[in-house]
């Protein structure tokens, strides 16, 4: 007979619920059974969390061992506080998704109460942990830090393109501009021409310029990310079609090991698990928009990237096209094989813990 999963209320003596704001916290301590001992509210600042930190360790005599944090937005309102919290050697996690009682009120401390027991009756397993540690912050502020880099790249290149050819300065606009270009107009210098002119001109040379820098802020973003990603998960690099950026974007979202429990679990957060659209004598499958878009994309490119350059994907793709199947149809089938190869390779090489049942 399969034994039961252990619950958090048979490992940690106390758990303590965390509702979290921008400007406070509530807090809410209960023991094992439920019972709740004490509540506080804390302001965020770092006297404010300094103070949660210690009424914390007063309220449960000072044993971290037996204690469980479970806060809600431990990514967002709560980043700083589950640092704080980890730092002093406590296990936070990231309190379940409250399910709230007909008629029962709502305030910011039975919030956090019913964070806490919620949590109690929670399989070990289940729990999304804050153990991923300094690399996987650095990644997702570098991550994050690139996208907006790309964006305002983007703005720039299609600002200066329109700059160009509604204004007659020399430059051959009518295909997109190439980087030899835009180092060119960077390098121009003030000449005697009318006003609107040399307005233009001045314009297009801010433009370019700032083009420039964003090109060496995103190389030297990438630069960061690949040694990050080399001295976290190399495996991943030797994958084809894995580079560090969608690496990056990879390790994110996977976290640590056990935040995800398998590679069906991994499919469906990245959107690849397929959605059955049948009807009558049809039978097929569409594309999931759901899950995590940015994974969604990383697993694009790397799939586009071996339709090019793998000649087994080629072979694949063109064996696929022969049955009657669509380019869309292919590249989701692929998105999936890739999730799982790389759910796999990290599974393989980052196991995860193994939880133990409680001694008798």
């Amino acid at each position: 007979m399969p034994s039961l999963p252990v619950t958090v209320a048979e490992t940690y003596r106390y758990v303590v619920g965390v509702d979290t704001h921008a400007a406070t916290h509530s807090y809410a301590v209960v023991d094992d059974r439920g019972a709740l001992l004490d509540q506080a509210t804390f302001p965020t600042s770092p006297a404010g969390l300094r103070r949660a930190r210690d009424w914390i360790g007063r309220r449960t005599q000072g044993d971290l061992d037996s204690v469980l944090i479970a806060a809600e937005g431990t990514g967002s309102y709560g980043a700083v506080l589950s640092d704080v919290l980890s730092d002093a050697g406590y296990r936070v996690v990231e309190a379940p998704t409250p399910r709230r009682e007909r008629g029962r009120g709502k305030t910011d401390a039975l919030d956090a109460v019913l964070a806490a027991r919620a949590s109690l009756v929670m399989p070990l397993a289940s729990l999304r942990d804050r153990r991923a540690g300094q690399a996987h912050t650095a990644l997702r502020v570098l991550t994050v830090a690139r996208e907006h880099l790309n964006v305002e790249r983007t703005r720039c290149i299609n600002a200066l393109t329109s700059m160009l050819r509604s204004h007659d300065l020399g430059v051959d606009a009518r295909k997109s501009l190439t980087s030899q270009q835009v180092t060119t107009i960077a390098g121009w210098r003030r000449r005697e021409e009318g006003i609107g002119t040399a307005t233009a001109r001045a314009e297009a040379v801010r433009l370019a310029k700032r083009v420039l820098v964003l090109d060496e802020e995103l190389f030297e973003n990438r630069q960061r990310l690949t040694e990050i990603v080399t001295a976290e998960a190399p495996e991943l690099l030797e994958l084809r079609g894995v580079g560090a950026v969608t690496a990056a974007i990879i390790l994110t979202v996977w976290s640590h090991p056990g935040r995800i429990r398998s590679e069906a679990a991994f499919a469906a957060i990245a959107g690849t698990a397929p959605i059955p659209a049948s009807s009558g004598n049809t039978v097929r499958h569409r594309l999931n928009r759901g899950g995590d878009h940015r994974l969604n994309r990383a697993l694009n490119t790397i799939v586009l990237t071996r339709m090019r350059t793998d000649p087994d994907t080629r072979a694949y793709v063109q064996r696929r096209l022969a049955e009657g199947k669509t380019s869309k149809e292919i590249r989701r089938c692929l998105k999936r094989y890739v999730g799982r190869q790389i759910f796999r390779t990290l599974a393989a090489t980052h196991p995860g813990p193994e939880v133990l049942a409680p001694a008798a």
